[in-house]
């Protein structure tokens, strides 16, 4: 599989690389996602870290130039209730805002987007087995600010609500950042 570049142009700008996940990354899962568990045209985010190493894979595809994002809910990712965790759910919102920024805006990619607010209205909880999906909106951004709001949905029904605000914080190479993982990484 060729690799998927969400953004176009510039060397500051990230391109997902579309093969499986690595042995580690797979060993380290409770309960790997399949490929034929992700709908077509998702392909691995390669983005780095150990959070999303061991809470991930999350998926990224780009359809009629939105950016998507999206996982299958596992049994580790439940509440003792057996539905998705509103806390892994709020990690993933917390994710595809900046994310869907980047793409949106060539002046904001490859400058991290710390977090000052996330609100979420939760709809509709993800079962076991269920696909999740987010997709996210740049609304306005000014000299310091960003604003953004979005809609996670589950098995395409909508589940959250989501609005956030971020800082425009500094440059960052994200081959730096996937070098700080041994099992992801992003091409550049």
């Amino acid at each position: 599989m060729a690799p998927t570049q969400v953004n176009d142009s510039d060397d500051t700008t990230p391109k997902l690389a579309g093969d499986a996940p690595t042995a580690s990354a797979t060993a380290s899962a409770t309960a790997a996602v399949t490929d034929s568990a992700v709908p077509s045209g998702f392909v691995p985010l390669r983005m780095g870290g150990d959070y999303i190493e061991l809470n991930g894979p999350i998926y990224v595809r780009v359809e009629a130039g939105q950016l998507q994002l999206g996982f299958r809910v596992e049994k580790r990712h439940t509440n003792p209730m057996g539905i998705c965790h509103g806390g892994w759910m709020a990690s993933f919102a917390d994710m595809v805002l900046p994310i869907a920024v980047h793409h949106q805006n060539k002046e904001l990619r490859g400058r991290f987007l710390p977090t000052i607010s996330l609100q979420l209205d939760y709809l509709a909880p993800g079962s076991l087995g269920a696909w999740v999906q987010g997709t996210g909106q740049l609304l306005r951004h000014t000299k310091s600010l960003v604003f953004a709001q979005g809609l996670i949905t589950v098995d395409g029904e909508p589940a959250v609500r989501m609005s956030g605000v971020f800082k425009i914080g500094a440059p960052f190479d994200f081959r730096k950042l996937a070098a700080q993982s041994t099992s992801t990484q992003v091409e550049r």
